[in-house]
């Protein structure tokens, strides 16, 4: 039985089936780049403790919340939501800066 023959409940749930085996496989490639992303950020701390620079830049953060906001426009994702996400991890990454300054 093809999907266009199928009721609309059992082509409901298949096309459900099918938008969550996508969000999985996306949500698995998020957090597997959120891992790579973190391993440059620890090395980037540990640098700036080595040499005693400031764990934040507000300078670069700046810069890289404008950059992600117009990704995000681009992605046709909420750049607000974007902002606040880029935000989390910012603030994220200055606390394992500071830790690795004690």
């Amino acid at each position: 039985m093809t999907t266009e023959t199928q009721d609309p409940v059992a082509r409901a749930a298949a096309l459900l089936k099918g938008h969550r085996e996508s969000i999985d496989r996306l949500d698995s490639i998020l957090v597997y780049t959120l891992g790579e992303r973190f391993k440059h950020t620890q090395a980037v701390g540990r640098l700036k403790a080595e040499h005693d620079l400031p764990p934040s830049d507000p300078t670069r953060e700046t810069a890289q919340i404008a950059r992600l906001e117009d990704l995000a426009e681009q992605a046709d994702l909420d750049p607000d939501f974007a902002k606040a996400f880029l935000n989390f991890i910012i603030q994220e990454v200055i606390r394992h800066h500071k830790k690795h300054q004690e």
